[in-house]
């Protein structure tokens, strides 16, 4: 392994890190994943990924809406089915790109155990050695296992709902000016109401899911209710014949916070967060009041 102390940061790392307010080690890990994360979408566009496929999910909402949390996962899906496409077409061009701005990082692609319409990979690479490549004091290094890893999944869904949502394409500034297809607000509206319902994450509840719920809703942005219907019916969660409505969503919220277990859904968000108190008023009627204010589009 190359020595951490004699490599120096490129000016443009540099710039990215003047963005955040860094206290204590995990600040620098949360800022480190999130300048992997953007610097992987400038290599997926040079690679012209975007031709084919768009990002959304937690991380699309921080990186170009400026959500108030971070997110660990890429999360991208193909604009029509295509059961022929490999993701691993695409690990050089996040790879090179990471080694331009002196990152030593591995991207392999995870061998699917079963078939699924879901192709993922990992980008990994030392902790240790990249906290002090962003100019991380060595002393907040101590402590930490030489071998510890930042490990950083993205994914794709190669098989999308027959009537896809709309896209648009955001421009991002750094580490160059590049832009990266996106799902339109309205639609990542819908995908994390999708997410909240419908999601099975381990037997645990993804507070993630819900802390983004709370942001949606407190923008007072409108949900594509037709493009919800079509994720859930393609995940077999909504199988009656009438189109999904309104009412029915609601409804559907109802059933679900009587079973959310709300401590989980805080152990769950609090290290992705930078005020911890922003999760004390959460209950289950808290977030009743929050699911009857979810605007939707019809």
């Amino acid at each position: 392994m190359q020595n951490p102390k004699k490599m120096k940061a490129p000016e443009a790392l540099l710039r990215m890190i003047e963005r955040y307010e860094l206290n204590n080690v995990l600040d620098y890990k949360n800022a480190i994943k999130e300048i992997i994360q953007e610097i992987a979408l400038l290599g997926l566009w040079r690679g012209k990924f975007f031709e084919k496929a768009a990002f959304y999910g937690g991380t699309a909402l921080r990186i170009l809406y400026q959500l108030d949390r971070f997110s660990e996962d890429l999360d991208f899906s193909l604009l029509a089915p295509d059961p022929n496409f490999d993701l691993k077409d695409y690990e050089s061009a996040v790879q090179q790109e990471l080694a331009s701005l002196g990152f030593s990082a591995q991207v392999e692609k995870k061998i699917k155990s079963k078939s699924s319409a879901i192709d993922s990979a990992f980008i990994k690479l030392n902790t240790i050695q990249h906290l002090i490549l962003i100019g991380v004091p060595e002393q907040i290094c101590k402590g930490m296992h030489p071998d510890e890893m930042i490990k950083i999944r993205f994914e794709i869904d190669t098989d999308p709902p027959l009537i896809s949502p709309s896209t648009e394409n955001r421009l991002l500034l750094l580490p160059i000016p590049f832009s990266v297809k996106s799902y339109r607000i309205e639609d990542l509206f819908a995908g994390k109401a999708h997410a909240a319902l419908c999601r099975e994450w381990k037997g645990r509840v993804k507070g993630r899911d819900w802390y983004d719920l709370v942001w949606f809703v407190s923008r007072g942005i409108r949900m594509n209710l037709e493009y919800l219907e079509q994720r859930m019916r393609q995940s077999g969660f909504w199988t009656k014949t009438h189109n999904l409505t309104h009412n029915d969503l609601m409804n559907l919220f109802e059933q679900k916070i009587l079973t959310l277990d709300i401590e989980s859904a805080k152990a769950d968000i609090i290290n992705f967060i930078k005020d911890s108190s922003a999760v004390d008023i959460w209950s289950k009627d808290f977030f009743n009041q929050i699911a009857k204010a979810i605007k939707t589009n019809s």
